[in-house]
């Protein structure tokens, strides 16, 4: 599905679900793919463009809360959050969202908001412990 996220000329400004940290989101093509591109301070991600769908279809599937997780990728990621199943070899893509070596992870913390801007998600906004699951 197509989406109305802007490329690098004017990405969309997000907020993490605690919202205690602003963040940059656009698309951008590496490799000849469109990919999302996360701006963290210096920090640039890029993620793989079809967790969108895949996520959205995974959490209507799940049917209620899930929780975030977020994890760097050297840490293992909790089971039964999205973090864990943005890496799971059972996921749509057979492992990691995340396509930057060493900044892999985090889906946690920066996709949840961008799908909540976009109409797709539900997300809260507590200091800890945040949930996700799908209009």
């Amino acid at each position: 599905m197509a989406y109305n996220i802007a490329g690098k000329e004017k990405p969309m400004v997000l907020k993490t679900p605690p919202l205690t940290s602003e963040y940059t989101m656009h698309v951008d093509q590496k490799d000849g793919r469109d990919v999302l591109v996360c701006t963290v301070g210096k920090t640039i991600l890029h993620y793989n463009l079809d967790i969108l769908d895949d996520l959205h279809k995974m959490l209507k599937k799940h049917g209620d809360w899930m929780e975030l997780g977020s994890a760097d990728e050297q840490k293992p990621a909790k089971e039964g959050t999205v973090e864990a199943w943005a890496r799971s070899a059972d996921n749509p893509v057979g492992g990691w969202y995340g396509l930057k070596k060493g900044l892999r992870g985090r889906v946690g913390m920066y996709i949840p908001p961008l799908m909540e801007a976009l109409g797709l998600a539900e997300v809260t906004h507590d200091a800890k412990g945040n949930k996700m699951r799908a209009k």
